[in-house]
């Protein structure tokens, strides 16, 4: 219990008497790098919504970061949870400078206004965004830059305040090849990093999991069908059940893909079979 992170204990969040999840039970611990994996109404946003306490259970506990929600300042609780998603999050104005968009989280604000910033503050912002390449960035207006830009600079600003936990709701998606690539790269540095936070990174394609993800959660009608070491988690069996698809599932130098498995082979008549006589003109 003290290495942990995050503990649910039998979660249930039930809306208009349906369960968007029932009886979760999770725990996260120091040093781990978790994916959540599942199909569009699995419950994983409504989970990354329990875990930054933006979202009490309907029944069940919930520990983050060593306190019950419920018995804690959430204000001071939240500051010590960085995220990056468009249901926990909002952008920046657009015409607010790259660096500003970084170190206005450490006021936990969007919009520079008269608030004065230390210098250890412009330089950790800086860094930051140095670390998920965007240094040459700094003194661009936020509504100038690409998706990806804006994704890796999203990152940076939830970093700011040096979270103990990041969440990362689905940061690959909607960018081209190119841009998931090297913003998977940033993540695999940064995974790598032992000063890192832990980190829980929700995502519906296993291609878009950054190499040096400890562990995986999967999903299915807001249950957990499986939890654990990545390795024996992510096969195509667990997948297959989770995405309700037969599926083939490889791993290359930490790098995950999935496919539609291969039909087997048809079943062709015996050779005595007499052959259909063609159909007249």
């Amino acid at each position: 219990m003290s290495d942990a992170v995050l503990r649910l204990d039998q979660v249930t969040v039930r809306r208009d008497g349906q369960d968007l999840l029932r009886d979760v039970n999770w725990v996260v611990n120091q040093g781990e790098r978790w994916v959540l994996l599942g199909p569009n109404g699995a419950g994983k946003t409504t989970l990354l919504q329990i875990a930054s306490s933006r979202l009490f259970p309907t029944s069940g506990t919930v520990h983050l970061l060593g306190e019950r929600l419920g018995r804690v300042n959430l204000q001071e609780l939240r500051y010590r949870v960085g995220a990056v998603s468009p249901v926990l999050t909002d952008r920046p104005p657009a015409d607010e400078r790259v660096l500003d968009a970084v170190v206005t989280a450490a006021w936990s604000v969007l919009g520079r206004g008269d608030e004065q910033y230390d210098d250890v503050d412009l330089k950790r912002a800086t860094e930051l965004l140095g670390q998920f390449g965007c240094r040459n960035l700094a003194a661009r207006t936020f509504g100038t830059l690409s998706e990806g830009e804006r994704k890796r600079v999203l990152i940076a600003r939830a970093l700011m305040t040096d979270p103990e936990l990041l969440l990362l709701d689905e940061p690959a998606s909607g960018l081209d090849l190119g841009a998931r690539e090297a913003l998977l790269r940033r993540l695999t540095r940064f995974a790598a990093d032992p000063a890192a936070p832990v980190t829980v990174l929700v995502s519906h394609h296993v291609e878009e999991i950054p190499i040096g993800v400890t562990h995986a959660l999967l999903l299915r009608r807001g249950q957990v069908l499986a939890a654990g070491p990545v390795g024996e988690v992510l096969v195509s069996e667990r997948l297959s059940s989770c995405f309700g698809l037969p599926l083939e599932v490889s791993a290359t130098a930490g790098r995950y893909a999935a496919r539609l498995a291969a039909p087997g082979p048809r079943t062709r008549p015996p050779a005595s079979a007499p052959v259909p006589a063609p159909a007249p003109a």
